[in-house]
């Protein structure tokens, strides 16, 4: 084998990796495992509200969810832009939000609703990514998302447990991009289902299953002992393979089992996929994880975007309520930045097929707890929602202001196997600081 680890490339190293320890497969995503980089909260971002959240719940809502028939309605723009939807008020006055949001009505008063979000990018794939690394894609390199930075730039609070997960993400996450593979995101696929083959076999005794890992060092220590020192792969392998084992043996497993959970809690949250993932993410938060992003799918409504409308918001309307309350209740809500996000929205005007097609120029994104105001809105669309007329949102400012929430130095420099630099907001995010009281 060369110095260059041409046998094995990168991801094919870590994929193999993460089937042995956990049976899952590596779509760009690995186990976190000791998060060494640490920093302390900005006192700039103290000073401006920021520097409150410790952990980051991150909602999102893949296909380019409406943001006229969800936090942007426009009733008086008339039946071809509105549809007869209705608006409904919510229980902060003047703010108002689709008739499909009851739930989340209520729980206005503790949402930061950004009505000004604008991208350049209107396929979903390259809007995805956009919007979750701030960089515009390239075949080149693939630069971290948000929970990557997250998870390089805080101190691991649990160091048993991954400090960054994905839920119901799928292949094509970023992850933590050109970073080193331990500071990878732990996928899972579906919340009910937990994390799986984490525990040592019924039929594997105690002494057995020292003996196959002391046998497993054996076999490694000549290949470690030329090659670790210089290969972070080789050496993310070891401290993966060893993290992997502290993880089985380790209490915090049980945070992925939501058979744990009451009958009361599962019902408040809804028995759709999303919402056990918004369940899970609340029981990882709690055990200390940094980073959770849950996935929902099925937002491209290029026809009958009322009847998927009607069928798929109430999911995103309970489940997202209920995070709010249950965090609420646990006294976590404070500490933990919820985000709802999507990579654009939907044209104003209704086509023939009672669609929405893709829309970037306007649309709308969410973060509440963790420090930011409730009740508030910031920015404006035009009377259509065709144009944002106050206050322009990016994907960086996006990323700078969850850096902010958790007070860490989002323009601070990290340069890839390159040598070329990157920050969390790459070069012209700016942080929101009307968000944070």
């Amino acid at each position: 084998m060369s110095n260059k680890l041409t046998e094995l490339n990168r991801r094919d190293f870590l994929a193999s990796t993460a089937r042995t320890c956990f049976g899952v497969t590596l779509g760009g995503s690995m186990a976190q495992l000791f998060n060494t980089t640490a920093f302390a909260a900005d006192p700039a971002a103290i000073a401006h509200g920021g520097g409150k959240a410790k952990h980051v719940i991150y909602l999102y809502m893949s296909g380019g969810m409406t943001h006229l028939d969800t936090f942007d309605p426009k009733p008086q723009a008339g039946a071809e832009i509105h549809g007869d939807k209705k608006a409904i008020n919510t229980n902060v006055d003047g703010i108002q939000l689709s008739e499909y949001l009851p739930n989340l009505a209520r729980h206005t008063d503790k949402l930061s609703i950004i009505r000004s979000m604008n991208t350049t990018q209107g396929a979903h794939g390259p809007g995805k990514y956009f919007m979750r690394t701030g960089y515009t894609q390239r075949a080149s390199i693939t630069h971290p998302s948000a929970g990557g930075w997250v998870n390089k730039l805080t101190e691991p609070i649990n160091k048993t447990i991954p400090g960054f997960i994905t839920i119901s993400c799928g292949n094509g996450h970023p992850g933590a991009g050109f970073m080193e593979p331990n500071l990878q995101p732990l996928p899972i696929g579906d919340a009910l289902s937990g994390l799986q083959n984490a525990s040592i076999p019924k039929q594997v005794t105690e002494s057995e299953f020292h003996q196959q890992l002391n046998i497993r060092q054996e076999l490694d220590h000549d290949f470690d002992q030329k090659f670790s020192p210089g290969h972070k792969d080789v050496r993310a392998y070891t401290e993966m393979y060893n993290a992997a084992v502290k993880l089985m043996r380790s209490e915090d497993l049980e945070a992925f089992d939501l058979s744990k959970e009451t009958p009361t809690v599962h019902k408040l949250y809804g028995s759709s996929k999303f919402a056990k993932g918004c369940l899970l993410a609340r029981r990882l938060v709690e055990k200390g994880v940094r980073f959770v992003e849950v996935e929902l799918g099925g937002f491209d409504w290029h026809n009958d975007n009322f009847g998927q409308a009607a069928e798929k918001l109430p999911i995103v309307d309970q489940a997202f309520a209920a995070l709010i309350e249950d965090l609420k209740v646990k006294g976590l809500l404070e500490s933990t930045l919820i985000v709802l996000a999507t990579e654009f929205g939907r044209s104003p005007k209704i086509t023939s097929d009672g669609g929405r097609n893709h829309f970037p120029k306007a649309f709308s994104c969410i973060m509440a707890g963790g420090g930011t105001k409730g009740g508030y809105v910031h920015g404006e669309t035009d009377v259509t929602g065709s144009s944002v007329i106050k206050d322009k949102v990016s994907a960086p400012d996006f990323n700078a202001s969850i850096g902010h929430a958790l007070g860490l130095p989002y323009d601070k420099i990290i340069h890839s196997a390159s040598k070329r630099p990157f920050s969390m907001a790459s070069r012209e995010g700016k942080p929101i600081l009307e968000l944070f009281s």
